[in-house]
């Protein structure tokens, strides 16, 4: 493996960390956080609900989809920026 090739490896896996690591933040504070002040997010409503009752039963799971969609969209322009897309 070249030197070029070594430093393409290591900038694509940077990106890809920092990807990962924003990622888990995000699925974290809407796994755990949202629902730890869930009774102090209930003072807010949202759609006739409250706010914490909300984000327990539908928000985080909506909030999870986009999750996946986005960091699957943006870990595929980290592909193409590479030349590690599949779409060859």
């Amino acid at each position: 493996m070249s030197q070029e090739d070594a430093a393409k490896l290591e900038a694509h896996w940077s990106k890809t960390r920092t990807l990962m690591i924003i990622v888990m933040v995000i699925w974290f504070i809407f796994s755990f956080v949202v629902h730890w002040f869930a009774k102090d997010l209930n003072g807010s409503s949202f759609l006739g609900f409250p706010l914490g009752y909300y984000m327990a039963a539908q928000g985080s799971l909506a909030i999870f989809v986009i999750l996946i969609a986005l960091s699957n969209w943006r870990q595929n322009q980290i592909d193409k920026e590479f030349g590690f897309d599949e779409d060859e």
